[in-house]
């Protein structure tokens, strides 16, 4: 008879420790285990002055809500209701990814290969958009899972989308890139306008989640606040991040109301 709890044990057992890997990549990227600082590391080139896109220091206490939030889900995981439940079977695996995939960037950046690193965050970006699939197209079982596993993916999915194009202009600013015959600030003005495009398909297919929007908001938001306040200072690509927050969140609120008023329509059991 085959036992049918063995494959989930397992992938219980690697999300739990690639979370642990997680939290050690973590330290060595706040500058603990003899790492340095992210934004010290790979010559400054991911500092918050570095780029016209690079959100200020602040934006980055949101990995401390997504590493509690991921800290949640293992446990979440692990409770008898979800060992075999279809839907962890489906998540587990690549989020299991997305934490071993995190801590490899925060290694890559600290040995300075900034192209490595793109690479990196790009798989993570994948992963994390096959996770919000899957989140999509299967129902949590309550509020505790809408809360804990979605809202955690969905912070972690929104953000990651931000650090990749900041991870992508500081590889090219570094590899001495000037933008050509395109001023600075409005490659930084298409940029901007780029990740508004992907917020809003994103919320569009997500039909209104708030957590991606919102944490895509949270870093545009401290773009704008490094441009306004900081150097180096650019007006136009302060403005266009404001704007792309007030987008990418203004969709998912009205798509996540129009979902909720079709759902009252159709009834309970409506998507």
């Amino acid at each position: 008879m085959v036992d049918t709890t063995a494959a989930p044990r397992l992938h219980q057992v690697v999300v739990t420790a690639s979370l642990l890997v997680c939290v050690v990549g973590s330290m060595i990227g706040v500058g603990v285990f003899g790492g340095m600082p992210i934004a010290e590391a790979a010559g400054g080139a991911l500092a918050a002055d570095a780029t016209l896109v690079a959100p200020a220091s602040p934006a980055f206490s949101i990995w401390s809500v997504i590493y509690l939030g991921l800290a949640g889900y293992t446990v979440f995981q692990w409770l008898p209701a979800h060992a075999a439940d279809d839907r962890q079977r489906r998540l587990r695996l690549p989020v299991a990814a997305t934490m071993l995939l995190n801590a490899a960037w925060i290694l890559v950046v600290q040995a300075g290969a900034l192209w490595w690193s793109v690479l990196v965050i790009a798989v993570l970006l994948a992963l994390l958009a096959r996770t919000f699939l899957i989140l999509v197209r299967t129902p949590a079982s309550g509020v505790a899972e809408r809360v804990l596993v979605d809202g955690t993916l969905g912070l972690y999915l929104g953000w990651v989308c931000v650090a990749t194009v900041a991870n992508v202009a500081a590889a090219l600013a570094a590899a001495g890139f000037d933008g050509g015959a395109v001023a600075a600030d409005w490659w930084a003005v298409g940029i901007l306008a780029a990740v508004a495009g992907v917020g809003v398909a994103l919320a569009v297919r997500g039909r209104g989640r708030i957590a991606v929007a919102a944490a895509i908001a949270w870093g545009l938001a401290w773009v704008a606040v490094a441009r306004s306040g900081g150097e180096p200072a650019s007006a136009p690509a302060a403005a266009s991040a404001v704007a792309a927050a007030v987008v990418v969140l203004g969709a998912a609120v009205v798509l996540r109301v129009r979902a909720a008023r079709a759902r009252v329509v159709t009834g309970p059991g409506a998507p």
